[in-house]
């Protein structure tokens, strides 16, 4: 979906495609027609924006056979689909039974992650629709925090320089110009904008910025209107945003509260939990393991990495962080020119939910996704943007 910015910019809103499982480009075909078209027909669209996750098969047969990237690309126009962004952060098994912490390897200490993110690169500018250049890729935020040493942190930025250098170069070659931002995460080196002010100051690179998930965001208790100053005084691009909600506890002290939050204490995907204290940031590295006890301070609200529906905030006595995104949401793009024109909604934890809320068949999924993206379409619309055809 495509949006008129009230600077003349075009502004780029997709969805993310990691809801779907898929390691290989069969896989990725499938995700085409299986749930992506359908998606884009329950909006009445003729176009649809999706941010692609390519697993690692995936990427190295696209990058490896220029006919197989002609075959993806044909299939994408053939369905009304085009895509400028890649979620490049999970590298394979985001489909696992337990993906947890190993959604955090390889990290940038490991050359298979520069390698991987290249290739990436390079898949996306062959796929860019032939009227845009510029494409977005997000990455892991640098590594998981027990992993993590001065050593690692050079070979973390020598490996971000070299994709700087290749990511010029490649746009010497295609005229396409691909940018890579760390995704901030609640456990990571990089676990809030401020933390990624410091390394991407130190690479100075315009091609190399940051990628805000806004579920993230409110994770970390970060508030967006001094999040967004402080990545404009470091000057700091904003590659894209993924637009998403945390699961928000107020009274996390109450025993109906904890079993509320209990529910949503699932066994694949990693649920890191904090809450503002006088004394700081506390956390948990999971949502059961914060509900264990007193192993997380519960005089004031909870938040937990858990992507919930943007439409469908939980029932009471749970809410989600839908005003925090509201609000990062008016710094990006509803000034006078956008912080950044990419977008993308990435609710990866719809078959995560609790059972009862959980899509029950392929159909449900896509009204569900469709409804996140009407959502936020308004949300667009309301800060002055117009909807393209």
């Amino acid at each position: 979906m495509r949006f008129r910015h009230p600077d003349g910019s075009t502004v780029h809103l997709a969805y993310c495609t990691n809801v779907h499982p898929a390691e290989t480009l069969d896989g990725v075909l499938a995700q085409l027609r299986d749930h992506c078209e359908p998606v884009r027909r329950r909006l009445g669209r003729d176009r649809l924006g999706i941010g692609l996750w390519l697993a690692k098969d995936a990427a190295h047969a696209l990058v490896t056979d220029p006919s197989a990237l002609r075959r993806l690309r044909t299939e994408l126009d053939g369905r009304g689909l085009e895509v400028v962004t890649l979620n490049g952060f999970p590298y394979e098994g985001f489909g696992a039974e337990e993906v947890k912490y190993r959604v955090y390897k390889p990290d940038w200490t490991d050359p298979e992650r520069l390698d991987h993110t290249t290739a990436l690169a390079r898949v996306l500018a062959g796929l860019l629709p032939d009227d845009v250049t510029e494409g977005s890729i997000s990455t892991l935020p640098l590594a998981w925090r027990t992993a993590y040493d001065e050593r690692g942190a050079e070979i973390a930025r020598t490996a971000l320089l070299t994709l700087a250098q290749r990511l010029d170069a490649l746009r010497e070659l295609t005229g396409r110009d691909i940018r890579v931002g760390l995704e901030p995460e609640p456990g990571c080196i990089v676990e809030t904008t401020g933390d990624a002010i410091a390394p991407l100051t130190a690479i100075g690179h315009d091609r190399i910025g940051i990628c805000v998930d806004t579920c993230h965001l409110a994770t970390s208790f970060e508030d967006p209107h001094t999040a967004m100053d402080s990545l404009a005084q470091a000057g700091v691009p904003v590659v894209k945003s993924q637009l998403s909600a945390a699961l928000h506890a107020e009274h996390p002290h109450l025993l109906e509260v904890r079993e509320a939050l209990a529910a949503f204490d699932e066994p694949r995907f990693l649920h890191q939990t904090r809450t503002a204290t006088a004394a700081g940031l506390r956390g948990a590295d999971d949502l059961g393991e914060a509900l264990k006890g007193d192993a997380l301070p519960d005089a004031s609200p909870w938040r937990a990495h858990f992507h919930v529906p943007l439409h469908a905030a939980p029932a009471a006595p749970l809410t989600s962080t839908l005003p925090v995104l509201k609000a990062a949401l008016t710094r990006l793009v509803g000034g006078p020119r956008p912080l950044t024109r990419h977008l993308e909604v990435e609710t990866y934890t719809w078959q995560a939910l609790p059972a009862e809320l959980r899509p029950r068949a392929r159909s449900q999924l896509a009204d569900g996704i469709a409804a996140e993206l009407t959502l936020a379409r308004d949300l667009l619309t309301d800060l002055g943007l117009k909807e393209l055809p």
